[in-house]
């Protein structure tokens, strides 16, 4: 059993949760817009060449983790701070090989 007194955080613990939070919810709204950037971009690219861009895929599938775990983070499901506090994390999933539009 835990120690009551071990999982009470002080109020300073606290608060400086809550700043590194506020900025991780910066942090996150600045991933929405470079989502929502990609995310033209691949349809447009794709509806020009029939294909998509690969690097743009890979980095969607790397941000797509990061965005997990600034999630994780600001939900308070983990207390381990993202990046750039902590290493940039690896992707979760590999991407599908191929997209099929049906």
């Amino acid at each position: 059993m835990h120690n009551p007194e071990e999982m009470t955080p002080s109020r300073k613990e606290i608060l400086i949760r809550l700043l590194y939070t506020l900025l991780c919810l910066l942090v996150f709204e600045i991933i929405k817009l470079i989502v929502q950037v990609a995310v033209v971009f691949q349809y447009i690219f794709l509806f020009i060449t029939l294909d998509y861009n690969r690097p743009v895929r890979n980095f969607s599938n790397k941000l797509a983790t990061y965005t997990y775990y600034v999630i994780r983070f600001l939900t308070l499901n983990k207390n381990v701070r993202p990046f750039p506090f902590n290493d940039y994390p690896e992707p979760l999933e590999d991407s599908v090989e191929q997209v099929i539009f049906r």
